[in-house]
């Protein structure tokens, strides 16, 4: 890599590097395997940058780089090292402060999110967390706009099942003293 390109890529890594580790969090739910999906991916543009075709949009490449690195590494994990629970392991505070109840709601979202197949899960986190288009996040997921459409139809008649299944357990945890102030 020249000196010009390593300039770019550095100016490149320094303005996008926090949105993209938001995007590998939401596609992993862990902030260190998204720290790691982002390095992959950096390392992965670093050794092509000087021989991307659209110098102008190096971030699909990269965001591709990064869906495909946890592709990969779902593969790799999807041999029976999770495991899957019905309750959370850790408790909302007994305080029941209104921060609490986002806590618990965030915890149920990202539950939830992780529940979804890889593809569903990408184009939520590209559709509504990023706010991306259709057309890019079909080109970033390497697939048609249609696929988009009818993944973000699946994933969210989903989500609203998984949430609905998950208040009221919510309800019934607040009812049997966990949440309660006194």
């Amino acid at each position: 890599m020249n000196a010009d390109d390593e300039r770019e890529f550095r100016e490149f890594v320094a303005a996008r590097s926090r949105a993209l580790l938001h995007t590998a969090y939401l596609l992993t739910g862990d902030w260190e395997q998204g720290r790691d999906l982002v390095q992959t991916a950096l390392a992965s543009t670093a050794r092509r940058w000087s021989r991307l075709r659209d110098r102008q949009q190096p971030e699909i490449y990269v965001r591709r780089a990064i869906y495909h690195a946890q592709v990969d590494r779902f593969r790799l994990l999807s041999r029976g090292r999770e495991t899957v629970t019905d309750t959370l392991p850790d408790q909302p505070s007994a305080q029941g402060t209104p921060w609490a109840e986002s806590v618990v709601q965030r915890q149920d979202i990202m539950a939830a999110l992780r529940r979804l197949p890889r593809r569903q899960r990408a184009v939520i986190v590209l559709r509504y967390f990023e706010d991306r288009p259709d057309s890019e996040i079909a080109a970033i997921l390497g697939v048609a706009q249609g696929t988009v459409r009818s993944q973000t139809h699946k994933a969210l008649a989903s989500l609203r099942t998984t949430l609905a299944e998950a208040e009221p357990s919510a309800s019934s945890s607040a009812a049997s003293g966990r949440g309660d102030t006194a």
